[in-house]
């Protein structure tokens, strides 16, 4: 086992908690389900065109509960780190960002994707959440590489992504199912290399 798997599995068992004076991300939590539920259920027609199909169940406390444990599950092993996005100062759920499919071995890479809140969209909160996130994922993590992919209509994604750094890479077909069709998608990287030297990523 190399030494930066090593020190990355050593820290499982410590909190999560990336944040600067105006937000925090942190590993959702049972307690989570009310504001989680009011969010995603007012923000639905907004979220549905950019996600897999919601199940039936999407929106049940079982449900919920069986997320938290998955996540949880994904995070000790090493596979992901799934967030909670929350405005510091009130509390509030602004909406979530994970940091999935890792790899290590020769890859050392990952895949962010994210979503935001109806009510909160627009106003730089998600652009601020990925920019404290990639370094994290540079000196905790320790990893090289980090990707996204998004629908090409995704103009907000889009230009999310180009402003925190990301080089447009290829077009993916038919990548993803979403909201029910197979869908192209574009297919966006960063490596550490690719961050500007007057940029402020400290963690």
């Amino acid at each position: 086992m190399s030494r930066s798997v090593f020190r990355f599995l050593s820290r499982q068992s410590e909190p999560v908690e990336i944040k600067d004076d105006t937000y925090l991300l942190r590993l959702p939590r049972r307690a989570d389900y009310k504001a989680w539920y009011r969010l995603r259920s007012e923000s639905r027609a907004f979220l549905e065109p950019w996600e897999p199909s919601w199940r039936a169940d999407e929106m049940t406390e079982a449900a919920f509960r069986v997320r938290v444990l998955r996540n949880e599950q994904e995070f000790h092993c090493g596979q992901a780190v799934p967030l909670f996005l929350f405005e510091r100062e009130s509390e509030t759920l602004l909406g979530g960002l994970t940091v999935g499919y890792i790899r290590r071995g020769a890859a050392q890479c990952c895949m962010i994707g994210y979503w935001m809140g109806v009510g909160h969209a627009g106003r730089g909160h998600m652009s601020a959440a990925v920019r404290l996130t990639i370094p994290y994922i540079f000196s905790v993590l320790q990893l090289h590489r980090i990707e996204a992919a998004c629908i090409p209509e995704n103009e907000r994604s889009v230009r999310l992504l180009e402003k925190a750094g990301f080089r447009r890479e290829g077009y993916l077909r038919d990548y993803l199912k979403i909201n029910g069709q197979w869908r192209d998608h574009l297919m966006f990287s960063l490596l550490p290399q690719d961050i500007a030297p007057n940029r402020n990523m400290s963690v």
